[in-house]
């Protein structure tokens, strides 16, 4: 008997993987310049050119069974310790290299903590609106998801609805910020309260309540949007971060887990996570990457087009009426939709080959995902088509 649980999510893939392949399908019958993908967050700016430069470096002047070889489960020793300097140089904050666990990107650093922190019969809350992964990843610990309703006027936290589904069940919070779906980044004045309201609970419930900090968008924020860096708030704070959107690096799978000595019990905190890795199979993070985001710890890419990209959706869909709150961070954008039905309005603007997301998916009906991580050229064709996108509804 195999287990019916891997053979559905095998087998479903999520609505926006489905709509990604649909645009690969469209690509094919009417050409791809003729198909609007903004399913996927899949950076279409390529990696800063020391990326290259570093890898070239590598294999041309380091000893090629070393450099391909592992590395010590954590991490290469020197990698973390240099990741650790450029974290305190930009924040403020005095870890070493042994507060960092070198993971392959964000969602094994996600995977890792909450193996390493959850029970069967513990809780997780999480923020609507969520990266629906969150959900897979936190019912395979046996634990089970809680979801806060979205804000949807500024999409913070509505605190009223958060401290009524906090129980002595609750084991962590996942926070996204700069947010996947929204764009929105929690401001200081969000992230003290919520460290105050935890602290409160933890208190009270007898046991820490972890917070887990998702952060692969924090470099990308427009209009000098401060993204307040949360261990500093509150101790018992996990950071998840991966380099996969900052230096364009999704496939390379590279990210770390911090876990700070501020953390109540941190040294099991570490070793449950690290732990959790062993288990899931993650032996050591890629070898060479983790020397290339080391030298490339404070690049990023040319996150210039992903403001350019939102300045024409933004001022595009104003002039169309279509309603959106103004995102601070990330490569989306996450307007309402045109009719409360979100799915149905996702299938008009298919049949314009048009291709977003419905915020259903995300845990905030009658909203859309627009991914606008893609070319210039392309927002700037697709402007005519959501105005025949709106001009159905007229």
């Amino acid at each position: 008997m195999l287990n019916e649980k891997m053979i559905a999510l095998g087998t479903a893939r999520s609505v926006i993987r489905e709509l990604f392949e649909y645009g690969n399908q469209r690509a094919a019958i009417v050409g791809r310049e003729h198909v609007f993908d903004f399913s996927l967050g899949n950076p279409s700016v390529p990696a800063p050119a020391k990326v290259n430069e570093t890898i070239m470096e590598l294999c041309q002047n380091s000893d090629p069974v070393q450099l391909h070889g592992y590395t010590s489960a954590p991490g290469a020793v020197e990698v973390r310790q240099t990741l650790a300097e450029s974290i305190n140089r930009r924040h403020g904050t005095n870890y070493s290299g042994a507060n960092l666990f070198m993971t392959c990107g964000a969602a094994a650093s996600l995977t890792s903590c909450l193996h390493g922190l959850c029970n069967p019969g513990d809780e997780v809350v999480v923020i609507a609106p969520y990266f629906p992964e969150y959900k897979v990843f936190i019912e395979k610990t046996g634990a089970e998801m809680v979801m806060v309703p979205a804000d949807i006027e500024a999409f913070q936290i509505q605190f009223d609805e958060l401290e009524a589904r906090l129980t002595p069940k609750t084991k962590a919070i996942i926070i996204n910020s700069p947010n996947n779906p929204s764009g929105a980044v929690y401001s200081e004045a969000t992230i003290q309260t919520l460290a105050d309201l935890l602290t409160e609970k933890s208190q009270s419930f007898g046991h820490p309540i972890y917070l887990l900090a998702d952060e692969p968008y924090r470099e990308i924020v427009f209009d000098g949007t401060v993204v307040p860096y949360v261990p500093k708030y509150y101790p018992n704070t996990l950071v998840c971060y991966s380099y996969s959107k900052s230096l364009s690096l999704p496939g390379e799978r590279i990210g770390y887990i911090v876990v700070p000595d501020e953390c109540e019990e941190h040294e099991l905190v570490f070793a449950a996570c690290a732990g959790a890795a062993r288990a899931l199979g993650y032996v050591c993070a890629p070898s060479m990457m983790q020397l290339v985001v080391a030298a490339c710890a404070e690049e990023t890419a040319d996150l210039s087009v992903y403001a350019e990209n939102r300045r024409l959706l933004m001022e595009g869909f104003e002039k169309m009426g279509i309603e959106c709150v103004a995102p601070g961070g990330t490569f989306y954008i996450f307007p309402r939709s045109l009719e409360p039905d979100d799915v149905a309005f996702s299938e008009k603007a298919k049949s314009l080959d048009l291709l977003v997301v419905p915020g259903s998916g995300f845990g905030c009906p009658g909203h859309v995902r627009i991914s606008h991580c893609v070319p210039t050229e392309r927002i700037q064709k697709a402007l005519p088509v959501f105005q025949k996108l709106v001009d159905l509804y007229k």
